[in-house]
């Protein structure tokens, strides 16, 4: 009887190897102590500076601890909990969204070059929003903007997804095909939109397609953390299933995965994890490709560790850019995704010269 190799970088029997196991370990402690580090200083940092030391005292005065110095500035509390942290946790979930959908579609194509783009999402969300900020549309007044970027978003998916479906199964080149046609389709939408607009209407669509975290309130966190705690789960729930995934489709199919129902549950959760992001923060790139990657060349492509991995690192570079963007440029703010992209698209093109060199030419 011939037996089916389990993926590289996986462990038998759901152990891993000692060795993985010490990386994976000082992987998810390194991410995280960075993380809370990075939301020290970067809630310190900015017009009004307020020392890190300050900034934790404030936060453990807030959970009922005595301890710490309160922030010297009379404004400085009130500045921290009303215009930094909702800022910065919006960051922290936007990237952990981002890069758990990245992580979900590069194994669900089984390709590295894979990113959340690629079934349309982020393009509607950009449609439907311009749509929006064109015709001044004020249904539910500012949520209106959102609201129609997170519909469009899974609009966009869920058209990508019907029409690449034939004989009932979805073929992933199609998938891949369709969601090129139906991103050529809203980008040209969305051009119509930047015709059409006055001159404030157009830079309004153009910064927002930019990304942008500011003027983010409390309220924005509590739409965006359901929608990411359930596309994280769903991911973990997923996640041995796509390691079987990566053997094959008939591999998968033999130890009785349903193949295409896997396939519409993932596309379903990086529909979710991505408008989401989007519909609060614009359009932001190359987080969803270059740090799912990152995580597999250190960790190898077992889900279970990459998809929390993902979602540490992810919130940790789009909480860098964000800071990066706030205070960089005295009284202006550069857009992140404009960052994420001068840092995403050489990473990009090394992907691809690393993917050309191991393969021995274009695939």
């Amino acid at each position: 009887m011939t037996t089916v190799a389990p993926p590289a970088g996986s462990a038998p029997a759901g152990v891993l190897p000692r060795a993985r196991a010490a990386r994976v370990t000082l992987l998810i402690a390194g991410l995280s102590a960075a993380l809370v580090v990075m939301i020290l200083v970067s809630a310190g940092r900015g017009q009004l500076d307020i020392p890190a030391d300050e900034v934790l005292g404030s936060v453990l005065h807030r959970i009922g601890l005595d301890w710490g110095p309160m922030p010297s500035h009379p404004l400085g509390d009130a500045t921290l909990w009303n215009v930094r942290f909702p800022r910065i946790v919006l960051a922290v979930l936007v990237g952990a969204a981002l890069a758990t959908a990245g992580a979900l579609m590069q194994g669900v194509f089984g390709n590295p070059l894979a990113e959340p783009g690629v079934v349309g999402v982020s393009t509607g969300a950009a449609f439907a929003a311009a749509v929006v900020i064109v015709f001044q549309i004020g249904l539910v007044g500012a949520w209106t903007v959102p609201l129609f970027a997170f519909g469009g978003g899974l609009i966009t998916t869920t058209v990508v997804y019907v029409l690449s479906r034939a004989d009932g199964r979805t073929e992933v080149v199609t998938l891949v095909l369709t969601g090129i046609a139906v991103n050529a389709v809203c980008s040209a939408g969305l051009a119509l939109m930047i015709f059409l607009a006055d001159t404030q209407a157009r830079e309004e669509i153009i910064f927002w397609q930019l990304g942008s975290l500011n003027g983010t309130r409390w309220v924005y966190v509590g739409v965006v953390a359901p929608f990411l705690a359930a596309g994280v789960l769903g991911a973990l729930v997923v996640a041995r299933r796509l390691d079987v995934l990566a053997l094959g489709d008939r591999a998968a199919r033999h130890v009785g995965i349903d193949v295409e129902r896997l396939r519409m549950v993932v596309i379903l959760l990086v529909a979710v994890l991505t408008a989401a992001a989007v519909s609060f923060a614009g359009i932001i790139g190359f987080v969803g490709l270059v740090v799912p990657h990152l995580i597999r060349m250190i960790i190898g492509p077992g889900h279970r560790v990459l998809v929390p991995a993902s979602a540490l690192g992810g919130a940790l570079l789009l909480i860098c850019a964000d800071t990066f963007a706030r205070t960089s440029v005295a009284y202006a703010e550069l857009p992140i995704g404009m960052l994420t992209a001068l840092v995403g698209g050489p990473f990009f093109f090394w992907l691809l010269r690393r993917a050309r060199t191991s393969a021995g030419g274009w695939a």
